[in-house]
């Protein structure tokens, strides 16, 4: 299945990388894009399709149930 590209978006000193949820099955390479990004903290805001521990054995922070609110 084809995945869109992860999107790269820079605010100000913030930059936030926009990707697709993996599965188990796709994790290896979900990962790679991460480190090709330098991404440190991977904030998930949708259902867990994979598990995150081999993303956190890679030095990644994984950040579970993550709600924005009161922004305005």
């Amino acid at each position: 299945m084809n995945r869109p590209a992860a999107v790269e978006i820079v605010y100000e000193c913030m930059r936030f990388l926009i990707t697709h949820n993996p599965t188990n099955a796709t994790l290896n390479k979900f990962t790679e894009e991460l480190k090709k990004f330098e991404v440190n903290t991977l904030v998930r805001v949708c259902d867990a399709t994979y598990d995150k521990a081999p993303v956190e054995k890679e030095g990644i922070q994984v950040l579970v149930n993550f709600l924005i609110s009161n922004i305005g």
